[in-house]
Formats: C-alpha cells, sequence, structure tokens
C-alpha cells in the first residue's frame, strides 16, 4: 500500500469568476433551504426524522445521495483505476440486493417498531448492553466517515482551487454544521436531493468527454486491454479460486464478502442510509426509499467507474509511484484536462456537494444516535422534548468538530475507498449478524446481541491488523482484506450468538412481537394509504425490478 501524498501541484483548475459564481449561488441556496426547513422543526421527531412526513421519492433521492459522498465518487473512481471494471461488484452485487431486502424485509421491522435509530432496535429486541454498545460503536463510526469526506474535501480543494486546507475544511464544516442546526433531518435531506442533481450535472459533462478523448467506449477497452490485460475490463475474468487479477479476490471471497456480508452490513444497518426511510410518512413509503434509490444506482456505476478507467488508459502506470499521480486523483485529473470554465464551476460545486452530502448523512445520523440512544437513555432522563431538540443542535455541533480531528486518519490510505470499507467491515457487518440471527432466530437471548456484536467486531479488527497487516496469511490487497475480515467477522459474531443463546435464557415470546421474522406488531400491518395501488408504489415490483435491472446490467461486463 503506497503512503499518500497530496493531490499532484499540477492539478491546479483554472477557475474564473464564473465558476465562483456558480459556487456561491450553490451555497446561498443551501443556506436558504436550512432556513426554510426551521420553521417545521417543533418537536424532537421533526428534528430527528422529520415528523415522518417525507415522501417516498424525496426519501429514496436522499439514500442515495447520502451514499454518493465524494468518498464514493473519488473512491470509486480510484478502485476504478487500480482494480478496473471489478467495481461493478460495489453496485450490481454489492448494493442492489441489500437494497432490495432492506425494503421488502428489514424496513417492517424498523418502521413498524416505531425506533428513532437502528441502535434502539437491538434495545427492543436484545438488552441495554447491546444497545448501548452498537450505538457507542456507530457513533464512533459516523464521526470517523465524516472525517473521511472533510479530508478528501481540504486536500482536493487544496489542489484544485489553491485554497489552504483550513479554510476548505471550515468552509464545508461551518455550511453543514448551519443548514443541518437550522432545520434538522429535513434540512439535510432536502438538500440531498438538490446535491443528487448537481452531483449527475457535475459527473455527466467528465464521463462524455473522457470517453470522447479515449475513442469511445471501444477505444477504451482496446487501450486497456493491451497495458492491463483482458480481465481488467470484466467483472468475473481471473477470479477463479487460485487465480491472479488486479482485485487480489476471488468469486467466493466477492460473493460471500462483498454481496453478502459487507453489502447487507452496510444497506440494512449503516443508520446514515436507513435514518432516511425513517423519516418517510408511511411504512409503504418508507419501504420504497431504498427500492426507488436502487434504480439510479444501477447507473451511477458508469459515472464514476468511466473516469478512473479513462485515466487508467491515458496515463500508463496510473497511480503508482512513477506517474506522479495517485489512484485519488482520476476525477481531479479529468476535471483539469477537459473542463471549460463555466462546466468547471458545476464540477467543483458538484463535488463539493458530494463531500457535504456524505458529511451531512453521518452527522444527522450521529447527532440523533448521540442525543436518543445515549444522553436521553443513559445520561439525562425525562426531560422536556425542548432540551433534547437544543441538545441535538449542540451535539451537532460537537460532532463536526471531532470529524475534523478524525480526518486526518484518512491519511495512511491511498484509496480512500478501502479506508471506507475497513470501517465497514469493522462496525456495520458485526451489527448485521446480530440482527440478522436475532431477526429470524427467537431462541437468540438478550445476552447474545452485546457478545456477538463485541466478537464480531473484535475478530474483524484482529484479521486485518494481524494477520493481514503482520502477513500472518498473504491477502493481495487491501479490499482482499476487507472481504475477508468481513467475513471473519460476521462468522465469529453469529457462533458467539449462537453459543451464548444455549447457555442464557431467550426473551418471552409476547416481547417479541414484531421484532422476530413471522410474528406481527400494529404498524407492520399497516394498510397502504387510498391511491396507492399504482405499480410503481408496490414495493415487491420495485424491488425484482430493480434486481432483474441489475442481473441484466452485468452481462456485457461478465465476459
Amino acid at each position: 500500500m503506497q503512503t499518500p501524498t497530496y493531490l499532484a501541484a499540477e492539478l491546479r483548475l483554472p477557475t474564473n469568476w464564473l465558476d465562483y459564481t456558480i459556487l456561491g449561488i450553490y451555497f446561498v441556496v443551501v443556506l436558504g433551504i436550512g432556513f426554510a426547513a426551521r420553521r417545521s422543526v417543533k418537536t424532537s421527531l421533526d428534528f430527528f426524522l422529520s415528523g415522518r412526513s417525507l415522501p417516498a421519492w424525496i426519501t429514496g433521492l436522499a439514500f442515495i445521495s447520502a451514499n454518493l459522498a465524494a468518498t464514493e465518487i473519488l473512491g470509486m473512481a480510484a478502485n476504478s483505476a487500480q482494480y478496473g471494471a471489478y467495481t461493478v461488484h460495489w453496485y450490481w452485487i454489492g448494493a442492489i440486493p441489500a437494497m432490495v431486502f432492506l425494503g421488502l424485509v428489514m424496513m417492517p421491522f424498523y418502521y413498524g417498531s416505531k425506533v428513532r435509530s437502528v441502535p434502539e432496535m437491538l434495545l427492543l429486541r436484545f438488552d441495554k448492553w447491546a444497545h448501548l454498545l452498537s450505538s457507542a460503536l456507530f457513533a464512533f463510526a459516523a464521526v470517523l466517515i465524516a472525517g473521511v469526506n472533510l479530508y478528501a474535501l481540504a486536500i482536493v480543494v487544496e489542489a484544485l482551487l489553491g485554497w489552504p486546507q483550513w479554510v476548505a475544511i471550515v468552509v464545508a464544516g461551518a455550511f453543514v454544521l448551519a443548514y443541518i442546526t437550522l432545520g434538522g433531518l429535513s434540512s439535510a435531506i432536502y438538500n440531498e436531493v438538490l446535491q443528487f442533481f448537481v452531483i449527475l450535472a457535475a459527473l455527466i459533462p467528465i464521463v462524455v468527454l473522457g470517453l470522447k478523448k479515449v475513442g469511445g467506449w471501444d477505444g477504451l477497452t482496446d487501450a486497456l486491454t493491451k497495458t492491463h490485460g483482458a480481465d481488467f475490463t470484466t467483472a468475473w475474468g481471473g477470479t477463479g479460486i487460485g487465480s491472479d487479477n488486479p482485485l487480489g479476490a476471488n468469486w467466493l471471497t466477492i460473493v460471500l464478502g462483498l454481496g453478502f456480508v459487507l453489502s447487507f452490513g452496510y444497506w440494512t444497518t449503516n443508520f446514515a442510509e436507513v435514518q432516511r426511510a425513517l423519516s418517510a410518512k408511511n411504512l409503504s413509503a418508507a419501504q420504497r426509499t431504498p427500492l426507488i434509490a436502487a434504480f439510479p444506482k444501477i447507473f451511477i456505476v458508469f459515472l464514476v467507474m468511466i473516469p478512473g478507467l479513462t485515466v487508467a488508459a491515458l496515463i500508463p502506470g496510473f497511480g503508482t509511484p512513477d506517474s506522479g499521480y495517485q489512484y485519488n486523483d482520476a476525477i481531479p485529473y479529468l476535471m483539469e484536462q477537459l473542463l471549460p470554465n463555466g462546466v468547471l464551476g458545476i464540477a467543483v460545486t458538484g463535488l463539493l456537494a458530494a463531500f457535504m452530502a456524505g458529511m451531512a448523512a453521518n452527522v444527522s445520523s450521529f447527532n440523533t444516535v448521540f442525543t436518543n440512544d445515549i444522553w436521553a437513555r443513559y445520561v439525562v432522563k425525562g426531560r422536556e422534548d425542548e432540551y433534547y431538540v437544543g441538545f441535538g443542535r449542540l451535539i451537532t455541533v460537537i460532532g463536526v468538530c471531532a470529524s475534523v480531528g478524525t480526518a486526518f486518519l484518512a491519511s495512511s490510505f491511498s484509496n480512500i475507498m478501502s479506508y471506507l470499507q475497513t470501517l465497514f467491515s469493522f462496525f456495520n457487518v458485526p451489527m448485521f449478524v446480530v440482527f440478522i440471527v436475532g431477526m429470524f432466530w427467537k431462541r437468540a437471548s438478550a445476552a447474545s446481541g452485546f457478545w456477538g456484536l463485541l466478537a464480531g467486531t473484535v475478530a474483524a479488527m484482529v484479521n486485518y491488523f494481524w494477520i493481514y497487516k503482520e502477513g500472518i496469511i498473504d491477502i493481495p490487497s487491501d479490499q482482499g482484506a476487507n472481504f475477508v475480515s468481513a467475513i471473519v467477522g460476521f462468522v465469529a459474531g453469529a457462533v458467539v450468538m449462537v453459543a451464548v443463546s444455549l447457555f442464557t435464557q431467550p426473551k418471552p415470546a409476547e416481547e417479541l412481537q414484531g421484532l422476530v421474522y413471522g410474528t406481527v406488531s400494529p404498524g407492520m400491518s399497516e394498510a397502504p394509504a387510498v391511491g396507492d395501488d399504482a405499480w410503481y408504489r408496490k414495493p415487491a415490483l420495485l424491488g425484482w425490478g430493480a434486481i432483474v435491472l441489475a442481473a441484466a446490467c452485468y452481462i456485457p461486463f461478465s465476459f
């Protein structure tokens, strides 16, 4: 693994007054949304979950935008420059099935139980120790991931615009802090809808002009086949067990590590995403939220993968020390080379919007979990509702400041997507195994939740920091190690949960209603609203449609 440096100095963008005007207009609109949303914040439910009042199309776009952070854009472009077309796995096998599972299977449990957060679900299903541990782990992870966005923003803005790092951090952090503090989750969600379209407007010109520069898709694949081999432009080539490929993983670790454990762990238990669905106006809208998001997710892979492939074709050895660039430079390089002023301003705005979307998603979920699941539950209990709204605003300030402090932890990774996947294997995967065992096995005892979560987290860390980093077992790449860590964490958590459950008493059956598959709570039997019978409002049809479409997209990249 390389030790990363700042983005290459020659990537400085030739921005002018037109580009900065576009950027300024965007920031004014962002703050305007924050002030407008403030008027709707009257209770803690309004601040933390938008009063559970938003339509599915709003929450669906916010759901995908919260994921489409700049770490996703820069990281997946870096992934493509380093590993090639294998990047499609993170979308069509590493996202779509889990998003469908969340909508069809898990949202009835989340929404039907009326929980305010994912950790609170563990309180209902297990006990306070599982709840407290999961809350603490999530809050810690949210601050770390928000810090990734700030760090990435700082090095990109310094290289592209010449702003000092501290200016970039302060400006972005201040705007995110302002609109979340003003309008709570509603402000974050409406800004994420805006940011979704701004991000698309930034990426589409880069893809189109990049393909034109390399002679179209045929020219791109021909060039990459000559320099990187045929497997670089296929999804499954060279993934047989024992075979070599750029990703350093075989089909088994891709399917189990990424497609099941990491993917389901992230999409079904990451509160930064689930919070958007919990803010929907009814159960039907909550179920449709991740399913609506799944359709753009199928095609966004092209917008982040093609720039990485284009740079790999244009610059031999891109990302290696001899090239003068690192993999994270892929998008900034194409911006500098291809975009004229005006379009360049839109691209810079889209990049900043992506950073802010990712940071806002993690900060808004952090303030909800810390306020409701830690502070109100264990520290200051039974205060008036206004107190917790005020504390939520205060902890938002603290969360942003903490994110600044964690920003430079990301500096040890040349590919920031590797860093994020490492965090997901540590924090999301163990929580997923606790959820999935508790949801489908009535015998899982209250104590098993805490010990399963602890065992899964420790096992994943031991695998990564000792077995992989110390070379006990040879794993070819960071991403391959993340897949293995995820599998180890999942297996360890499941084994410990079963063992503990066999020696401890299960919860009474009446306490498991609506919390275990096959049982029903009043919220889960909610009937859809009048007029919700159109095919595009039916979660099952949307879910199967997304899976079929994603599977169809795999065909051109499979051989």
